[in-house]
């Protein structure tokens, strides 16, 4: 009796050691510590620390920063690097959707949408980038000012093919069977060398036809139909 009451208290004394290590497993099975996550982090926001004090007019730094804060929940200090972010280069769209995803996290909505407003105003003149601040708003879960900065694009540059396939995906996206058909439809109509697209549609029932061959005018039809960074919109 003595013996089975020494084992189960070694059993429960290994079980309090193993839970107090706040150890947790990541997808890959990888036993790793709350220590050694915040040492990383620790690391990283040291590291861009030295290069904001070789560099301080670094908008890229200053954004890295912000968001290791702001995943750590320290929402002041993460507004203030993403604001700086935005000092040193004002359209950085992705600083933008971040403030507005921040305030939202930290619970002030009203002064999110307010934010939000601001940078949709802004980017209001340039179809280019109003579809490239819709894209950081969806990246970061905010569905709703991503929709508005998609059909803002599209009112501005309604024949293009990346913004009406852009809102075609999106609909699709939210299971809007209608006007996903009529966004897609546009783009397929605008540029119908598309197998993407085609097969987008044939999945909603309808029916479309790829010419055979793409004639020689048509192959530079349209330079951002995948937009990587300030290029341009057809």
């Amino acid at each position: 009796m003595k013996m089975i009451f020494k084992v189960l208290i070694i059993v429960l004394v290994c079980a309090i050691l193993s839970g107090c290590g706040g150890g947790q497993k990541t997808i890959t099975g990888e036993k790793i510590s709350d220590k050694e996550l915040t040492s990383q982090s620790d690391r990283q926001k040291t590291e861009l620390l030295k290069q904001l004090d070789k560099k301080y007019a670094d908008a890229k730094t200053h954004y890295e920063l912000g968001r290791l804060y702001h995943s750590e929940g320290q929402w002041d200090k993460a507004e203030w690097e993403y604001n700086k972010t935005l000092a040193f280069e004002p359209i950085h769209h992705d600083a933008q959707a971040s403030i507005a995803k921040l305030l939202v996290d930290k619970g002030d909505t009203q002064r999110g949408e307010v934010i939000a407003d601001m940078y949709m105003s802004q980017a209001s003149v340039s179809a280019k980038h109003s579809l490239l601040l819709g894209r950081a708003f969806q990246a970061r879960g905010l569905e709703e000012y991503a929709l508005s900065c998609y059909l803002q694009a599209h009112r501005l540059a309604p024949n293009s093919v990346v913004i009406n396939k852009q809102l075609g995906n999106f609909y699709l996206m939210k299971g809007d069977r209608p006007n996903a058909e009529m966004y897609l439809r546009r783009a397929f109509e605008l540029d119908p060398y598309q197998p993407e697209v085609a097969g987008q549609l044939g999945r909603l029932g309808v029916q479309v036809q790829m010419p055979r061959k793409m004639p020689k005018e048509a192959k530079n039809i349209d330079k951002m139909k995948e937009p990587k960074g300030q290029e341009g919109l057809k």
